[in-house]
């Protein structure tokens, strides 16, 4: 039993050593009418398949996700790293969007940072 009990604990301290994912830097650009790519940057000390960061949104101000970034396996020894996503609509008559990150451990806990349109 306490070699169960302390596997527990061991397991449950490597996924929380990653922290949070932050993300470090973001660029804008329009593609088209009120279309555009979003470049951006993650930092996360990604541990393995069971912590990592695993997507980036673009948010509008009012909260609705305009656009999500999925990443489908772990930068271990790529970090920081960046990764883009093209044609994100966004509506007439906002000036400015969010960029969050999300972890498999943590959810929406980072650094974010926010993005004057073009």
């Amino acid at each position: 039993m306490r070699y169960i009990v302390a596997l527990l604990v061991i397991l449950a301290v490597r996924l929380t050593v990653a922290g949070e994912v932050d993300v470090v830097d973001a660029r804008i650009a329009e593609s088209g009418a009120r279309t555009y790519r979003v470049d951006v940057t993650l930092r996360h000390a990604d541990t393995g398949w069971e912590h990592y960061a695993d997507k980036w949104d673009v948010v509008a101000p009012d909260g609705s996700v305009l656009g999500t970034r999925v990443l489908y396996h772990p930068h271990v020894d790529e970090q920081p790293f960046t990764r883009s996503l093209s044609a994100i609509k966004v509506p007439a008559g906002i000036e400015h969007v969010t960029i969050r990150a999300h972890d498999k451990v943590h959810g929406y806990r980072g650094k974010t940072l926010q993005l004057e349109l073009p």
